[in-house]
């Protein structure tokens, strides 16, 4: 089990779950309706997915730069889908 981690395969693991979460919950709001619409996936998504690259990176002692990007793409995306939110739910409330 240790090996799992120390080699960062358990975080390839997870890369791969967020990805199948990713496009099952997009499947389900095509067939459904219900559920977030696939552009409301992709911000929390990609920077859940960016973190745990850092993560990774981090795990089997990569590069300190490999890691800054991976964590800047993670706020950059953060930010972005935070902003987003914040804009659509400005043009819902009647002020």
């Amino acid at each position: 089990m240790s090996e799992l981690f120390a080699s960062g395969r358990i975080i390839d693991l997870i890369l791969v779950l967020i990805v199948i979460e990713g496009l099952v919950l997009a499947l389900v709001h095509r067939r459904t309706g219900r559920g977030l619409p696939p552009a409301d996936l992709i911000g929390f998504l990609l920077s859940g997915f960016l973190l745990m690259l850092a993560l990774r990176a981090a795990l089997v002692d990569a590069w300190w730069g490999w890691i800054s990007l991976a964590l800047t793409g993670a706020l950059l995306t953060h930010l972005a889908d935070l902003a987003w939110r914040w804009r659509r739910a400005a043009r819902r409330s009647p002020d």
